[in-house]
């Protein structure tokens, strides 16, 4: 059978563990590198909040000029996003995700050569134009490799290296500026970007040569086994040609979970950023220590994302995992307020953060192709676009959380504003979105 068939609806039969041993397959073949690849790109982001102290001093910044310049990353991100995804929707996934992963390596370990304010900014604004596309793009490129029932393991397991790059990442942070600070001539923090980008560039070859943009180009796939996988992806969700970017963004709930993605990174980002500041405020100095309490969050939102997409692939349900997650993570973040100066309740607090917040967005990510399914390039720009409406929190929450602290001197105020929006995006999670999105993904 062919695949021009397969994509006209034929489906042929199949055994449920016959379809689940070739989608097992497909994900050892894939997975690994998709998620090495991720694990950086989330370090990229995170590397700035252990980066903090010595950067503020050496760079004589306020809290809200640190907050500017973390932000700046997610404003290049942001303005790149669209067309970047619209790019490798054009090229292939392969060149693209090779391109993207070359640039922002090199530009981030270009940080190495930052000695003030203004070039503080203008590198973590190039950073983050470098890495526009990347996350979408990714989840953009699974969605023409997995079947719609298995996504909520799958991008579990993509999400899985973000807890992992905030699990190793920490100690190692806090391991690099403890032991490395002044290692040939050079700061920790220095080392720090260093370290986090040349990888990047190798890891983007590996890119290029070993995926592949197609079925039909997998050399590792029998004939049979790839009739078998496009017929199971076109059953849900054809990859239809036509298509636009502009009838994705008229579909009715698309600008909704744009909104909702928006408030959960306002909550992302006020975790990732101020996470290694609230353990420090609390009365820990090591940087050692520090970056290993911040691993706690991370571990936590490892084991949930596990959990959650397992419960969720078999259930079938999506939308209400995802507001329960983001309800935990308010607990977390009103929690963290209340606890602020008890680091042993303040961990327990960052604890329920990660458990919710972290894990709440591979479950979030399995709702935008429901309701894209079919769209062809508009799903590819339509990913991008509620991917940059979420990362405008991105902005919004380190310049929020800084200025608070700025003015008030504690960043308590901030952390109760944040819980409000993740309650918020739990309200609109169960009362805002059409029925396409109430539906349970079933085999």
């Amino acid at each position: 059978m062919s695949l021009n068939a397969l994509e006209a609806g034929a489906s042929p039969a199949v055994s449920h563990d016959e379809e689940k041993a070739l989608v097992s397959k497909v994900a050892w073949r894939l997975m690994p590198l998709i998620m090495v690849c991720y694990l950086f790109a989330f370090f990229d982001r995170i590397n700035i909040s252990f980066a903090k102290f010595q950067l503020q001093a050496d760079l004589s910044l306020s809290d809200t000029a640190y907050g500017l310049g973390a932000g700046l990353f997610v404003v290049g991100y942001v303005i790149f996003e669209v067309p970047s995804n619209m790019m490798l929707y054009k090229v292939g996934a392969r060149r693209w995700i090779a391109r993207i992963m070359m640039s922002w390596g090199l530009a981030t370990a270009l940080m190495v050569f930052v000695n003030s304010e203004w070039q503080f900014y203008v590198l973590r604004f190039l950073i983050g134009a470098m890495e526009a596309g990347f996350a979408p793009g990714v989840l953009y490129y699974l969605t023409l490799w997995f079947p719609q029932h298995y996504r909520g393991r799958i991008t579990s397991m993509l999400f899985l290296s973000s807890a992992f790059a905030g699990l190793v990442g920490a100690p190692f942070s806090g391991l690099v500026l403890q032991h490395l600070d002044g290692f040939m001539d050079m700061r920790g923090w220095h080392w720090l970007f260093l370290l986090g980008g040349v990888p990047c560039i190798g890891l983007g070859l590996l890119v290029l040569t070993l995926l592949k943009d197609r079925i039909e180009d997998a050399h590792w796939l029998t004939p049979s086994e790839k009739t078998l996988l496009a017929s199971r992806i076109a059953h849900h969700e054809p990859h239809k040609s036509g298509g636009s970017l502009l009838a994705a963004l008229r579909i009715p709930g698309f600008l909704t979970l744009g909104l909702i993605y928006f408030l959960i990174q306002v909550a992302s980002y006020g975790l990732n950023f101020w996470a290694p500041q609230l353990i420090r405020s609390a009365g820990t100095e090591s940087p050692v220590m520090i970056g290993l309490l911040t691993a706690i969050p991370y571990i936590c939102g490892a084991i949930s994302m596990v959990v959650i997409g397992r419960l969720s692939d078999a259930s079938g349900e999506r939308r209400k995992f995802v507001a329960g997650l983001v309800a935990v993570g308010a607990i977390g973040f009103f929690s963290a307020g209340i606890f602020a100066h008890h680091t042993t309740f303040l961990i327990v607090a960052l604890g329920l953060l990660g458990a919710g917040i972290i894990a709440s967005i591979p479950s979030f990510w399995t709702l935008p192709p429901k309701l894209l399914a079919g769209a062809g390039a508009g799903a590819a720009g339509g990913i991008a676009v509620i991917n940059t409406l979420g990362q405008f929190g991105g902005i919004v929450s380190p310049v929020m959380v800084g200025r608070i602290k700025d003015l008030t001197g504690s960043t308590t105020p901030a952390l109760y504003v944040i819980g409000v929006c993740a309650l918020i995006a739990v309200a609109l999670l169960l009362w805002g979105l059409p029925q396409k999105l109430r539906t349970l993904d079933k085999f």
